[in-house]
This record gives C-alpha cells, sequence and structure tokens, in this order.
C-alpha cells in the first residue's frame, strides 16, 4: 500500500507529464498555423533512464527546431531519485544529513524566431528529500521593448497569483527579478515574471497553485506569441535579438539553479541544455 507522500509523487508527476503534453500540442498547432499545414509530431521526442536502475527515473524531452514560430524550443519532463553528491547536499533543502532526493517536474524554453516575439521560460516541479516542496516560475526576454506586452504578461500572472494570496505576485515578483540577474552585466535577464521555491506548508493548496502557474504560463506564451506571429522584423531586429541571446546563454551557464540541479543529479545532458538557444552572438 501506497504511503500519503508515495501517493503525492504520483499525483505531481503525473501532473507534470500531462502539462508537458499540452504544451507541445499547443505549441505544434501554432506552428501549423503559421506554416498553413496539418503536420503533427513535430517535436523530436526522447526518453532517457538516469541508469540502468529503473528505480533511478529518467524523463522525455520534446524538441521542436527551425520552425517557422520557433527556432528552438524544449519542454522536458522528468522524474527521478537517487543520491546527492556530498559537495551538493548543504545547497539543497533537508538534504544535509539525509542526502537521498527524489524529484519531478517541468521545463520549458522557447526561443522565438520572430525577434519581436520574447524569448520564454517556465519551470515548476516538486522535490523530496526529508522535506518535501514545490518551487518554480516563468519569465520572458524580449529583445524588443513592448510595454503593452509587458503589462499584460504580468497582469495575467497577478491574477493567477491574487486567486491564492494577494501577496504571492509581488512577493514572487521580487524574487524573480533578484534571481534573473547578471551581476558581471549588472542588468536583468528581461522582464521578469515570478519564481518561487520551498512551498512546503500546505500540499492541497501549493499543488493547485503549480498547476495554475502552468496553465497560465501557456496562456500567456499562446497569446503572445499570436499577437505577433505575422509581423515582419528587419536584419538590425534580428541581430538585437542574437545578442540578447548571448545574455540568456551568461545566465543559464553560470546562474541557473535548475541546470546546476540537473547536472549534479544525474540528469540528461540534452534535455538540461535545451535551454540554449540555437544560436548566439556576443561583441
Amino acid at each position: 500500500m501506497r504511503t500519503k507522500l508515495e501517493v503525492k509523487k504520483k499525483i505531481a508527476s503525473d501532473w507534470f507529464r500531462f502539462l508537458q503534453s499540452q504544451i507541445c500540442e499547443e505549441f505544434e498547432r501554432i506552428e501549423n498555423k503559421k506554416s498553413k499545414r496539418n503536420k503533427y509530431n513535430l517535436f523530436k521526442k526522447t526518453t532517457w533512464k538516469k541508469s540502468r536502475n529503473p528505480e533511478d527515473g529518467g524523463g522525455m524531452y520534446a524538441i521542436l527546431k527551425n520552425g517557422e514560430v520557433f527556432d528552438s524550443v524544449g519542454v522536458n519532463y522528468s522524474e527521478v531519485s537517487g543520491k546527492f553528491k556530498k559537495k551538493f547536499r548543504n545547497q539543497i533543502l533537508g538534504a544535509e544529513r539525509n542526502p537521498f532526493f527524489w524529484a519531478s517536474g517541468i521545463s520549458v524554453v522557447a526561443h522565438m524566431k520572430n525577434p519581436k516575439i520574447p524569448a520564454m521560460h517556465f519551470n515548476t516541479r516538486f522535490i523530496v528529500t526529508t522535506k518535501n516542496w514545490f518551487g518554480g516560475g516563468m519569465d520572458a526576454t524580449p529583445s524588443i521593448k513592448d510595454k503593452n506586452e509587458e503589462k499584460l504578461f504580468h497582469k495575467k500572472i497577478k491574477n493567477t497569483c491574487d486567486r491564492y494570496n494577494k501577496k504571492y505576485y509581488s512577493k514572487y515578483k521580487k524574487w524573480c527579478d533578484e534571481y534573473f540577474y547578471l551581476p558581471h552585466r549588472k542588468e536583468t535577464r528581461g522582464i521578469g515574471g515570478i519564481f518561487f521555491d520551498y512551498k512546503k506548508d500546505d500540499w492541497e493548496k501549493n499543488f493547485s497553485f503549480t498547476k495554475s502557474i502552468g496553465l497560465c504560463f501557456l496562456d500567456c506564451a499562446k497569446n503572445i506569441i499570436e499577437k505577433k506571429i505575422n509581423t515582419s522584423w528587419s536584419k538590425k531586429q534580428k541581430n538585437d535579438q542574437l545578442y540578447k541571446r548571448g545574455r540568456y546563454v551568461e545566465f543559464n551557464l553560470l546562474y541557473d539553479r535548475g541546470t546546476k540541479f540537473g547536472l549534479n543529479t544525474g540528469g540528461n545532458v540534452e534535455a538540461i541544455l535545451m535551454s540554449l538557444p540555437p544560436e548566439a552572438k556576443w561583441k
């Protein structure tokens, strides 16, 4: 008979897997709409195992490249367990004395062909050590400023947060602004969003909030992309986008906690590095 925690693990993991399928389906619909074709299975899907031991888990990452809308987009689902490396244990809640863990989650990074459409990022996860908690967030990185788009993006996130707690948005927006900051450049990565972690007190409420953030991301992405899907752009605007992508690369390789967590827990390297754009520039 499963323990309550085992049931919670399965419920959370099943949601992340379901959300992955919904995001892939919606992004394929958008890509088909732009290319005026009805070709399915545009995502190349790869299943991976963490080790030969089936109990260590694994996942599946889906990647779409060289589309009419998406230069590249990755949608990664994983469910893994194991033991943290000694030097990494003190960085993880509840792992200082007991290094064993279980984790499941979904992460999405979309880099757009049209430089007028921002790059978009989202992830949510459920982690179990001697503690268990939800974490995640979403943000957007435009290379061309659009104040109306920024206001709409944050309004949708705030409305979602307010359904659970009126303090969530301001708290998690501030956390996001501080997190997605490149200290060596003295600049933020993009227009922000929200970032939350260590939500561990009320499982039902926190899981509901986590699900709502996933659906909010899908709604934001769909609306932002479809508003600009047929707009034209200049060579200079595309060039500016490639320089902005360089900043994205710097953050993900130097500071991103998800990248560090994945690489320190035996995650699939291709899935972890799907966040990097297919092309970028530096001055």
